[in-house]
């Protein structure tokens, strides 16, 4: 059965998945440039994820959407298992973000440009100006409900573990006065794990936790990482 699934991917849905991504990206880049960036650089990007899941029968489940408003700017963070979190997260979310990603994907053909050019926010930690330059570019998103989703592993793990937390996100939220939104991804680890160049069907749940606040709790950075991520593998299986 395997085998007849890698046939597929190779003759049909690899085919489509790049027609789709060059699509996706172009419509972005222009949407964008017209002054239409906060949808454009959101709803094309949905629809690409979307199809991606569903040709490579992947299916994605939702719990506790009912603990997000549109209207509200957050900071969500996520735990990062595999490729597919990008793909879940930006197809079944259902709330207005950007990124905050590594400067490295802006040398991606068509697709890093689309991110710049849509308000993607790529993160520069090569100096304290550009440190600077990063934040002021995220302040400038977070507003009218527009909000942020980070992994705060910085990297994918490499054997279904949850990594060491970096502090960047929270910083954004105290800074800010945004609440924490922490989102467990369980299932992508096993669809497409970082050591794989092919993803296998599967089924992804992501579990959007209850807001955490920076302020008036009591919270510092510490505090609110550390609770963040007890939230985050509260759904998880005990392996990972």
């Amino acid at each position: 059965m395997l085998y007849l699934y890698r046939i597929y991917q190779a003759l049909i849905m690899a085919p489509l998945l790049l027609v789709a991504t060059i699509i996706t990206a172009s419509v972005t880049i222009i949407g964008s440039m017209a002054g239409g960036g906060r949808w454009w650089g959101y709803w094309p990007a949905v629809i690409w994820a979307r199809v991606f899941c569903v040709l490579t029968f992947v299916k994605v489940t939702v719990k506790g959407r009912e603990n997000i408003d549109p209207k509200t700017s957050y900071v969500f963070v996520a735990n990062h298992q595999g490729a597919y979190d990008i793909f879940s997260i930006y197809g079944y979310l259902g709330h207005n973000f950007r990124w905050l990603m590594k400067k490295e994907l802006r040398s991606i053909p068509m697709v890093g440009y689309s991110c710049q050019v849509s308000g993607q926010i790529y993160v520069d930690n090569s100096s304290p100006a550009s440190v600077k330059r990063t934040m002021q570019r995220a302040e400038k998103q977070l507003s009218g409900g527009m909000s942020l989703v980070v992994f705060p592993e910085g990297a994918r793990t490499w054997d279904g573990k949850m990594r060491r937390f970096k502090k960047g996100a929270f910083k954004l939220a105290v800074e800010f006065n945004l609440p924490v939104v922490p989102i467990t991804i369980d299932g992508a680890f096993a669809v497409m794990p970082r050591f794989k160049k092919l993803p296998r069907p599967g089924h992804i749940t992501l579990t959007i936790h209850p807001a955490l606040h920076p302020s008036g709790d009591g919270h510092d950075i510490d505090t609110l990482m550390a609770e963040s991520r007890q939230a985050i593998g509260s759904s998880l299986p005990a392996e990972h």
